[in-house]
């Protein structure tokens, strides 16, 4: 896809000033460091414990959006946010549950979701300066250059490995990078960053749909409220954001 970013004409062709371009840089530093500590995590704990703590993204947004950016977040929001992450808790935590010691995948995956919730934070500001298309592109620019660092410096192979790896390499990146990642970019130019990372944490709730058919996993009856608490937590963080603005508007009027 690279051809198709060099060549599309686009307004931010000329020279852009170094303020602007900080934000994709630190966007694919948090982007290289997200993808490169979750995936590590996979090595010393079990995926439904990653994605779970991988998804406390939308708490560190929260959080940094509300100490760091005084962002005043209204009670609706806390309580659609604490209903979602229980939501998520119940969908894929069961294995957490049994188990609640914190190990080093654990450690690494509540890192990643620090980072992701960077992303977030980052993309907002910089999607004021940049459109979608122009930003991802940066950003993925900056993210493969801190990974192949990595790499080298860690000597990992680049070459070498089996079909179906090279298959879900692809995979991955056409739906997760392009697809995941230009939805995101696109949402962080409309909407905050505490409403959009929230409902993300539809994934694990999506993840557990399309187990059903593609790895013939049944669900229990407590992913299945999991899973309603989790679409109730999303509909309560927008309905903050929507009375938020109705507040707005009231005090213009006035």
């Amino acid at each position: 896809l690279l051809p198709v970013f060099l060549y599309r004409k686009s307004k931010y062709s000329v020279r852009l000033p170094k303020a602007v371009l900080l934000f994709p840089i630190l966007g694919g530093i948090f982007t290289a460091f997200d993808h490169g500590t979750w995936n590590s995590s996979l090595r010393y704990t079990s995926a439904a414990n990653a994605t779970l703590l991988g998804n406390t993204a939308p708490l560190w947004v929260a959080l940094f959006s509300w100490l760091i950016f005084h962002q005043k977040l209204k009670g609706l929001f806390w309580l659609g946010l604490t209903l979602a992450l229980g939501g998520a808790v119940i969908v894929l935590g069961s294995d957490f549950i049994r188990h609640p010691t914190i190990g080093l995948g654990d450690l690494l995956a509540m890192v990643a979701g620090i980072f992701y919730a960077g992303y977030f934070l980052v993309t907002e500001r910089g999607r004021q300066k940049l459109d979608t298309l122009s930003y991802v592109w940066l950003v993925n620019l900056m993210a493969t250059f801190v990974l192949l660092l990595i790499t080298l410096g860690m000597k990992m192979p680049l070459t070498g490995y089996p079909t179906q790896s090279y298959l879900a390499f692809l995979g991955a990146a056409l739906v997760s990078q392009v697809g995941g990642y230009l939805s995101i970019g696109y949402a962080l130019g409309h909407l905050p960053a505490s409403i959009v990372s929230p409902t993300l944490i539809g994934q694990p709730v999506v993840t557990a749909l399309l187990a059903i058919p593609l790895l013939g996993e049944a669900l229990r009856t407590e992913q299945w409220l999991g899973g309603l608490g989790v679409l109730m937590g999303i509909y309560l963080v927008h309905r903050s954001r929507e009375r938020s603005k109705v507040a707005e508007l009231a005090a213009l009027g006035n």
